[in-house]
């Protein structure tokens, strides 16, 4: 029991424990990365594993020349589109059956009816905005497969918001990780990334929550 303990711990802390595994492992590091990766984004059960603190420690690890920041951010890349995709079709095929299959059956046919047009409607925004988010990251591409979001909408947005979370994270690592003022305060830099990663989701909430209090009361008059 404590081996297992220890080693999700392991897990959710491997941005801490990278330079050990990085010296470790060596280019089997790469191969690391990607299932974690792959997995935070490509299983709805997964969310709790490092995602934005661990693109910005490899690419800190890349900056001082542990990891070449290209095969990085090409395997990273592959990770994080492929991850979203097989979670899409996870929910396309067999998110239904989940959810009839759930205790208290919350949602309904209308429910998915209701997901669909959401996403259909603002599925874009909601997919490269998710990217951004701990735990909706991993739940965004799920629901778009149970909404039955249209794939080739889906992939398109999917490629491009997941170029722009690799891009961000891995290459502000790479540029910045190593600067004294970071590395004496890795950790709050890493709880800033993590903060920073939430607040677009928080802006786009409220600014969605605005115009919906806007259109009721026009509605209303």
């Amino acid at each position: 029991m404590e081996i297992i303990i220890n080693f999700f711990k392991f897990l959710l802390h491997l941005d801490v424990y990278l330079n050990s595994v990085i010296q470790t492992f060596g280019n089997w590091t790469y191969l690391i990365l990607f299932v974690i990766i792959f997995c935070e984004t490509g299983l709805v059960f997964a969310p709790f594993l490092p995602g934005d603190s661990l693109l910005f420690a490899a690419g800190t690890f890349a900056g001082i020349g542990l990891l070449d920041v290209i095969w990085l951010f090409i395997i990273i890349f592959l990770a994080a589109i492929l991850g979203d995709t097989v979670n899409y079709w996870i929910g396309h095929f067999f998110g239904e059956k989940i959810l009839k299959r759930s205790k208290h059956r919350l949602i309904k046919k209308e429910h998915l009816e209701k997901t669909h047009q959401f996403f259909e409607k603002y599925g874009a925004k909601t997919i490269v905005i998710a990217r951004f988010v701990p735990i909706v990251r991993t739940i965004a591409p799920f629901i778009a497969g149970v909404g039955r979001m249209t794939y080739f909408k889906f992939l398109f947005y999917n490629v491009i918001g997941g170029l722009l979370w690799v891009t961000i994270f891995v290459f502000g690592g790479y540029f910045f990780g190593n600067l004294p003022v970071i590395k004496k305060n890795f950790s709050l830099a890493i709880m800033a990334i993590i903060l920073i990663s939430i607040l677009p989701g928080i802006i786009e909430y409220y600014r969605q929550r605005i115009k919906n209090n806007k259109e009721i009361k026009e509605e209303g008059k």
